[in-house]
């Protein structure tokens, strides 16, 4: 048993030989293209047929569109999977010790029953009791937040036992005692009793929180501010008063749960989610020190009760461990509909990305003397003490040494001045994409990761069913990512002296640069056609031999993007929508992300985290499950794509007028494409503008305000283009 493996991993020999031909093919393509544009510049003046300045424009946008699609290819040159085997680790005597971490920050927008699901999803995962410990980050400090982690102890000692008892795999009760549940159980009469004594006992849990939001909204408890607030730090123990014995007679133990709410002052910057993060670390070190840390989202549930095991069998490999950092697992969610309209699912991120991501590797660190422990981890005796363990686990359970820790401070909010917390040490703050930081930064250190993804999902999630919510995410994330790709971590800057791989570094360029996907967006979607009106060809004529080439470029593409959604389960409308999601969020979130990040570098706005909202919408739902775009979201958002939509139909109808009348179709074919394929992927929008009557529709006054828009850009666009073409 000892010589057999913990994990095999599966090379896609078809999969490289079939993505590094495209790569060639198209690669020659575009090369072909480029001449084709460099040639015109070296034209005689008099003999060109169209201004230089729009020219120049869609080639710079054709040249971004190319650079960041080949720094995506990187993702596809060596894909694997892998297959685990945790029944082959070590018994449970032998296991290390595991922290779990979970962060939220508003109960109004990230709801208190969501998160204590959450909780108690991890406490059930399939490890020992003593070994696992589960820490909530309340970043809000709320007073609802800590009843709710109370009443979800006190529920735990029923919880717990029932799915141990049963072999119970859905961890998460609110998604068992759900018509979503794949394993209800047994069956037996004393299987259904039990069932339903818990599933009342979980109910008697949702009460309680319901009725205490009630009364923080009329008053009657006390309050803190999000940032401004003392820290809180304590561990959930029996109460002597306890009411009754749990539903099933034997003595469960119980994993340590911690609550955690850091001290936040508004004269101290708090670094979002990061510094609830490193709050964590610190505190966990003290408490129990684990070797090893469990990231979760506060809506993330552990649909897998193995999934810590699945990790071990990458951990305790000794031909891995030595550089492992991380094993990443995907994130399902358990809310997509079937047509999944806004890309909830992140297909291409979880099936393709991580995978080729996974292909690539590297080598490791060294250990520090005191004194730059200290410079780098904060004067803590007790922190410091804990990192010269060298994780070795140091579970506190004493009542009077549990005392003490509540009174260190290690969550104060000056604890990290003059160290190196989030600059070398922990998750680091240089993005709100804490995650993509700090792995590209473990990576160009030497440390290595793996993924893994099982067939059961090993953790589901909360997709996002409305537009606002994914406009709204997709900025912040936009924000992050330009952070990184305009400062000194920059991928194709920081990564290739440090020892990364020149293909790893492509991927994070790729990532890193996706918000850039604004400019030539833009300008796909309204250059050609105000030269479409104004009757100057910026595309070769059909009867061209480079119009072939263009030609091949774009079946080429959407060939290879409809042949990953197949491969991955989904369908020529997956590959619809993820275009009309990758259109919309180009030109909204992805341009004021990168907006944003710019006034942040000058210095004229402050960094800023809108969480995601969590809490169910049941008409938002209701339309996203039909397939049908939710609309009610800010007019910053609307505005842009409702302009460009009715830009393009305006272009396309006016163009075709004009092709008939004049009969240049052969110069104008393509551009008279463009706009056409810009109005047909984006048939919703128009849907919301004129035939739809319910709430979730675009606004008249949105319509009218955007044709306004297109009218002003086409009139001052002439007088450009008449300008520069004398």
């Amino acid at each position: 048993m000892d010589s057999l493996p913990l994990h095999v991993c599966h090379v896609h020999k078809l999969s490289i030989l079939l993505n590094r031909a495209y790569l060639l093919v198209h690669s020659a393509a575009l090369a072909f293209l480029i001449y084709y544009r460099v040639s015109f510049l070296f034209q005689v003046p008099n003999t060109r047929t169209a201004p230089v300045l729009p020219w120049l424009l869609v080639f710079a946008s054709e040249l971004l569109l190319s650079f960041i699609w080949l720094l995506g290819q990187a993702f596809r040159w060596r894909p694997v999977t892998r297959t685990v085997f945790p029944e082959r680790i070590p018994e449970d005597d032998k296991l290390p010790a595991i922290d779990v971490f979970i962060c939220t920050t508003d109960p109004d927008k990230e709801p208190t029953v969501v998160v204590m699901n959450t909780v108690l999803s991890a406490m059930a995962l399939d490890y020992p009791p003593e070994k696992l410990h589960v820490y909530l980050s309340d970043d809000g400090g709320s007073p609802l937040t800590f009843h709710g982690i109370r009443e979800a102890w006190r529920f735990a000692r029923y919880w717990l036992p029932f799915c141990r008892r049963y072999g119970i795999k859905t961890g998460c009760p609110e998604l068992y005692f759900s018509a979503l549940a794949d394993d209800i159980g047994f069956g037996s009469s004393e299987f259904m009793i039990q069932r339903q004594k818990t599933k009342e006992r979980y109910e008697m849990m949702k009460d309680s929180i319901t009725q205490a939001r009630e009364r923080c909204g009329q008053g009657h408890t006390r309050s803190n501010t999000a940032r401004d607030h003392p820290s809180v730090v304590e561990v959930m123990q029996d109460e002597s008063n306890y009411d009754t014995v749990p539903v099933l007679a034997d003595k469960t133990k119980m994993p340590l749960l911690v609550y955690v709410s850091r001290e936040k002052r508004p004269t101290h910057p708090h670094h979002f989610k990061a510094g609830a993060l490193n709050v964590l670390q610190r505190v966990s070190s003290i408490i129990s020190n684990s070797p090893y840390i469990l990231v979760l989202d506060c809506d993330m549930y552990c649909n897998d009760p193995t999934s810590a095991r699945k990790a071990m069998c990458f951990h305790l490999d000794p031909k891995v461990s030595n550089s492992l950092a991380f094993v990443q697992f995907p994130q399902r969610f358990h809310n997509i509909s079937k047509n999944d309209i806004y890309d909830s699912q992140l297909r291409s991120v979880f099936s393709v990305q991580w995978e080729g991501l996974d292909g690539l590797q590297g080598p490791v660190l060294s250990d520090m003397d005191l004194e730059e422990l200290k410079r780098s981890f904060g004067s803590s005796d007790e922190v410091i003490k804990s990192v010269r363990q060298i994780y070795k686990p140091n579970v506190i359970n004493d009542q009077l040494s549990l005392q003490k820790v509540t009174q260190l401070p290690a969550a104060s909010c000056s604890y990290e001045t003059d160290t190196k917390w989030g600059k070398e040490v922990g998750f680091l703050y240089d993005s709100v994409v804490e995650d993509y930081s700090t792995g590209f930064r473990l990576h160009c250190k030497g440390w290595t990761s793996v993924y893994c993804d099982p067939s059961r999902p090993q953790f589901l999630g909360n997709g996002t069913t409305s537009l606002n919510d994914l406009l709204i995410q997709g900025t912040r994330w936009s924000t992050g990512l330009i952070d990184v790709c305009f400062s000194k971590f920059c991928p194709l800057i920081y990564g290739p002296p440090r020892n990364i791989s020149i293909l790893e570094t492509m991927c994070y360029g790729e990532l890193a640069f996706t918000p850039l996907y604004c400019l030539p967006l833009w300008c796909f979607a309204t250059i050609p056609q105000l030269c479409l009106l104004n009757g100057i060809p910026l595309y070769p004529k059909v009867s061209n031999s480079f119009f072939v080439v263009y030609v091949f470029v774009f079946l080429s593409a959407i060939s290879k993007h409809l042949y990953e959604v197949l491969l991955t389960g989904g369908s020529f409308r997956t590959m619809q929508n993820e275009q009309r999601v990758w259109m919309i969020k180009s030109v909204t979130c992805h341009l004021y992300g990168s907006l944003d990040s710019i006034m942040k570098k000058i210095g004229m706005r402050e960094s800023s985290f809108m969480p995601t909202n969590k809490v169910d919408d049941d008409e938002r739902a209701k339309l996203y499950q039909v397939g049908k775009f939710d609309f009610q979201t800010s007019n910053m958002f609307l505005l842009p794509m409702v302009a460009l939509v009715i830009l393009n139909t305006a272009a396309f109808v006016g163009g075709l007028v004009r092709v008939i009348f004049v009969g240049d179709w052969d110069k104008m074919f393509v551009q008279l494409f463009i706009s056409l394929y810009v109005v047909f992927m984006n048939l919703p929008i128009i849907e919301g503008m004129i035939i739809r009557k319910d709430k979730g529709r675009i606004q008249p006054s949105v319509t009218q305000l955007s044709v306004i828009m297109s009218i002003l850009f086409l009139f001052l666009g002439s007088i450009i283009i008449s300008i520069v073409s004398y």
